[in-house]
C-alpha cells in the first residue's frame, strides 16, 4: 500500500528524491505522514484541497480491499 502512496506522490512533485512517507500500522487502521519539499507542498494539496482528497480517496479504495482503514497526513518540512 506504501508503494501506492509512494508512486501517486513521486508522480506529482519536482523533487522525488525528498519524498518521505512514513507508515504508522495498527490493527485495523494505517496512517502515513506523507513530507515533500516545501515548494512541492502545494501540488499534493491542489487548489481547495482537491488533490490530497483525491490521493485519500485512492488510498482508503486500495485500503478497503485488505480490511483496513487508512488516513494520510501531509506534513510540511
Amino acid at each position: 500500500m506504501k508503494e501506492v502512496l509512494e508512486t501517486i506522490i513521486k508522480n506529482l512533485v519536482d523533487t522525488p528524491e525528498a519524498v518521505d512517507i512514513k507508515e504508522v500500522e495498527g490493527e485495523k487502521n494505517i496512517i502515513f505522514e506523507v513530507k515533500v519539499a516545501e515548494k512541492d507542498f502545494g501540488k499534493i494539496i491542489g487548489r481547495q484541497g482537491k488533490i490530497a482528497q483525491s490521493i485519500r480517496t485512492v488510498m482508503k479504495s486500495v485500503a478497503n480491499r485488505k480490511d483496513k482503514k487508512v488516513t494520510v497526513e501531509f506534513i510540511e518540512q
